[in-house]
C-alpha cells in the first residue's frame, strides 16, 4: 500500500519526521513524503492513504486511489467531509494523541491555582501567601473522551472528588459521578475546579455562559483545553471583572489568537497559554502508532481506529 505524508506539520514539528516514524512501523508498505505542492499533486494520484492536517476538496478529485485520509488533528470540522463522503473515502483523526500531555497541562493549571503559584510568580518581593490544598476539592470534567479520562486518571491520587459531564451519562465514566447535559448546573454548583475538554459542537458552543458562571462558586477556577468558543468570552470577562470567579486558565480562546488589547490579558487571575496543551515531542510517535495500525487494518479489511467519516455517513 502507498502512504503519502503531506508537507504541513503540526505543533512546530516537521512532517518529514512523521514520515520517518511511519516508515519504521510500515516497512512492508511504501511511505512517501511530499516536500512541495507539486510533489503533493503528483503523488496524490497513486496514494492509497494520505495523512496530514488538511486537504482541499479539489485535491480529492485527483486522488483516484485514495481509500483513507488520516487527519493529524483530533478536530476535523475544517475538512471537506462531504467531498470525502461523495468519493467513498474514509476519514480518521488523531484522537488520543493529546491525552497525556493535555492532562498534564490541566493538572499543572489546577495545582498552580491551588498553591497560588501564579501570584508568587508575579511578585518581585518576599511576600507571604496563603496557598490552599487540592485534596478534598471537587473537580468537574466536561467531556469524558481520551483527554477527560486522562485527567480523571491523574487526579485519582490527589484525594479529590471527580464529577464528569457527558452527552451519554448512561455509559458511565472514570469519574466518581457522571452527569448528563441537562444536569450540568447540578455539577457546577458543587465545583471547585471546572475542566473543559469536550469537542466544539452546536450543543457545546457557548456551553459556559452567564448562567453557568453564576452557578459556579465565586472561588471556583475554570480550565479550558477544549475550544475557545465553548465559553462565552464576554460573560467570562464580566465574571472575572466582578470577582465572581476565582480564576481561569485558558489554553484556547475566542477569538484565537487573542488580540493584544483584549481585556483577558489584564486580569491577574487569568492565565493564558497559546493553545499549547496539545503540543508534545511525542506527538508523531503516538500518531504514527495509530496510523500504522490503521494501514494494516485497512489492508486486512478490518474496522479502523478513530474513524470519523465514510461515504455511509453522508
Amino acid at each position: 500500500m502507498e502512504i503519502l505524508v503531506l508537507r504541513e506539520g503540526v505543533h512546530r514539528l516537521s512532517a518529514a519526521s512523521y514520515a520517518e516514524r511511519l516508515r519504521e512501523r510500515l516497512d512492508d508498505h511504501r511511505v512517501r513524503f511530499a516536500a512541495t505542492p507539486a510533489e503533493e499533486r503528483r503523488l496524490l494520484a497513486s496514494a492509497d492513504v494520505v495523512t496530514g492536517p488538511r486537504i482541499d476538496a479539489e485535491a480529492i478529485d485527483d486522488a483516484s486511489n485514495l481509500r483513507l485520509f488520516a487527519c493529524t488533528y483530533a478536530g476535523y470540522g475544517h475538512l471537506p467531509m462531504d467531498a470525502f463522503g461523495d468519493a467513498g473515502i474514509t476519514v480518521t483523526n488523531a484522537t488520543g494523541v493529546h491525552a497525556p500531555n493535555a492532562a498534564e497541562h490541566v493538572l499543572g493549571a489546577i495545582l498552580t491555582f491551588s498553591r497560588r503559584l501564579h501570584e508568587a510568580a508575579r511578585s518581585d518581593t518576599w511576600q507571604a501567601l496563603d496557598p490552599g490544598e487540592l485534596a478534598g476539592a471537587t473537580v468537574t470534567i466536561v467531556g469524558l473522551g481520551a483527554i477527560g479520562a486522562a485527567v480523571a486518571e491523574r487526579l485519582d491520587s490527589f484525594g479529590v472528588t471527580t464529577l464528569g459531564v457527558r452527552q451519554t451519562p448512561e455509559n458511565g465514566g472514570p469519574t466518581d459521578e457522571v452527569f448528563g447535559p441537562d444536569n450540568l448546573h447540578e455539577a457546577l454548583a458543587r465545583t471547585d475546579y471546572l475542566v473543559l475538554c469536550c469537542p466544539l459542537t452546536e450543543s457545546t458552543r457557548g456551553l459556559i455562559g452567564s448562567a453557568e458562571l453564576t452557578t459556579l462558586s465565586p472561588e471556583s477556577v475554570l480550565v479550558n483545553v477544549a475550544r475557545g468558543a465553548v465559553i462565552d468570552t464576554d460573560a467570562l470577562v464580566r465574571s472575572v471583572r466582578r470577582g465572581r470567579i476565582g480564576g481561569a486558565a485558558l489554553d484556547v480562546t475566542d477569538p484565537e489568537p487573542l488580540p493584544d488589547d483584549h481585556p483577558l490579558w489584564n486580569f491577574d487571575d487569568v492565565l493564558i497559554t497559546p493553545h499549547t496543551a496539545g503540543a508534545t515531542p511525542k506527538y508523531y510517535d503516538r500518531l504514527a502508532d495509530i496510523v500504522a495500525d490503521n494501514v494494516r487494518r485497512l489492508a486486512d479489511d478490518r474496522p479502523l481506529r478513530n474513524q470519523v467519516g465514510t461515504a455511509e455517513n453522508h
